[in-house]
């Protein structure tokens, strides 16, 4: 955590706070979620970045506060297909609250994991994963060599080994 006098952290807030909710709430529709990521906003800036040396504080927030935003989409759109994909199968118990929770962080967790892979990697993990794909078909859906779609597997084995580890 930087240190830095709270002064500086508290003009920050107060003098910024107000625009940013507003800037959220225009954004996402909702008081409650607006709120919470400008507080996540600021608790971001408060263990980052020392608030005084921000020379353009609103450009930092809203950089800071739509990485957050573009989180909370896809959380709520992994959410969704999650919750899909329990309404496609009615013969299946719903879940407890808790089991729902730790399977929507493996979720996120498995999404970012994505994220970190090259696209064609991504892609070539999820043909073989998701459709059952044989690494031959996916370099012929990749326009690719086998030898290249063996190395795209090789990153995403990678990364869930990483992801295990954590």
């Amino acid at each position: 955590m930087v240190a830095y006098s709270s002064n500086s952290f508290e003009h920050v807030y107060s003098s910024h706070h107000g625009w940013l909710f507003g800037w959220l709430w225009r954004k996402l529709g909702s008081r409650e979620d607006a709120a919470e990521l400008a507080q996540d906003t600021f608790l971001r800036l408060l263990s980052s970045k020392p608030a005084e040396g921000l020379q353009e504080p609103r450009a930092y927030l809203r950089t800071v506060a739509h990485g957050l935003m573009v989180n909370h989409w896809r959380r709520l759109e992994l959410e969704r297909a999650y919750l899909d994909a329990l309404a496609s199968h009615p013969e299946l118990q719903e879940p407890s609250p808790e089991q729902r929770s730790l399977v929507l962080e493996t979720l996120m967790r498995i999404d970012a994991m994505l994220d970190q892979l090259p696209p064609k990697a991504r892609q070539a993990f999820l043909m073989s994963q998701l459709d059952g794909l044989t690494y031959l078909q996916i370099a012929q859906e990749l326009g690719v060599s086998d030898r290249m779609v063996k190395k795209y597997m090789a990153q995403a084995m990678l990364q869930c080994m990483i992801l295990l580890d954590q």
